[in-house]
């Protein structure tokens, strides 16, 4: 067969190819070792001297040209087999995107991180203890005597006659007092939940979080006291609350007081929640009980403290507007994602 023959009839069966196992078998066919452009090469030597020359030339444009358009036909296989891929795999866009479910925070969380982060910018630490606590620290420590009601066990869970349940944070207080003494100033928050033997109800649970602050050194006031509460109702009522106190008793403290805030859903003027008496009660407090800091081993007796006690629950219903307390732990989703928050 002549080379433009040969030419001619490779190039018209690359051009009607239709898939690559065929293409690769014209390869094979026209040029393998044993292909026909190898069989022409090989027969080059029975020609006269003369002619081989022209031959060589002949045969190797025959072979780059046979080259050139298998190689044309391969790129537009591997474009072919691209585009059924991108097509296969394709995204459509018009689709609604996928949804991503964040986490959601208990309002008690959210509302404790809000006080420890308020008081960590005074200057405050945060101290936390463990729940189950010895009777020296829970009630002795706190100037709590052997015959006060607290100690009987419809008020407190008693693991045995001297390791309890705590009953309030205040433990938490005294031990950072004895660890502290007799160095000062001290400055801490004590967050945690604490038990206590109640029925649970709308305002009342078996469990729930305190949040006690304490503060001892040289010329503490309670002016330094209202100061410091009024500060804390500001920012989580509102820049316009006012507070006042009144008096009352607590074994920790001398003299005591309750705390009230102007009510933040009438503005002080009087309404259902705050039953029209324009105030809410939210805290107690007073001056650290001078028994308390010698107990603890502060004997300089110059020194002078206050603290104060929390509740948290009391303070998210509050904020929130929760009029159920059992709603914090009920785990119910539809309560929960109320307090959802987007970045």
């Amino acid at each position: 067969m002549e080379l433009k023959e040969l030419l001619k009839l490779a190039l018209s069966e690359i051009l009607e190819t239709e898939d690559k196992k065929t293409l690769e078998e014209l390869r094979i066919k026209y040029m393998s070792k044993k292909g026909i452009i190898a069989d022409a090469m090989r027969d080059m030597k029975n020609l006269p001297n003369n002619e081989k020359p022209a031959f060589g030339k002949a045969i190797n444009e025959v072979k780059e040209k046979i080259e050139a358009h298998l190689k044309e036909k391969q790129i537009i296989f591997e474009q072919l087999d691209l585009e059924s891929s991108m097509e296969k795999d394709a995204i459509d866009i018009t689709l609604p995107g996928n949804v991503y479910q964040y986490g959601v925070q208990n309002p008690l969380i959210m509302i404790q991180r809000e006080i420890e982060l308020l008081f960590r910018e005074m200057g405050y630490s945060i101290v936390e203890g463990d729940e189950v606590e010895l009777d020296l620290y829970n009630f002795e420590r706190a100037n709590i005597p052997q015959d006060h009601p607290a100690r009987e066990m419809q008020d407190t869970f008693y693991i045995d006659e001297n390791t309890l349940l705590r009953t309030h944070t205040t433990s938490i207080q005294t031990r950072a007092l004895e660890a502290a003494a007799p160095n000062v100033p001290l400055m801490v928050v004590c967050p945690g939940k604490v038990y206590r033997r109640d029925d649970d109800d709308a305002t009342h649970s078996h469990q729930f979080f305190q949040m006690e602050g304490l503060v001892v050194g040289h010329g503490v006031t309670l002016a330094d006291l209202k100061g410091t509460l009024s500060y804390f109702a500001k920012k989580m009522f509102g820049k316009s609350r006012t507070i006042r106190f009144r008096p009352s008793y607590f074994q920790f403290t001398e003299p005591s007081v309750e705390v009230d805030v102007s009510c933040p859903f009438c503005d002080g003027q009087g309404c259902s929640i705050c039953k029209q008496s324009g105030w809410i009660e939210i805290l107690g407090a007073g001056m650290v009980h001078p028994e308390v800091l010698k107990m603890a081993g502060y004997t300089d007796e110059s020194l002078t403290g206050f603290a104060f006690g929390i509740g948290v629950e009391r303070i998210a219903m509050l904020k929130y507007g929760i009029d159920d307390i059992r709603s914090f732990y009920t785990n119910d989703k539809r309560f929960i994602e109320q307090f959802k928050r987007y970045e």
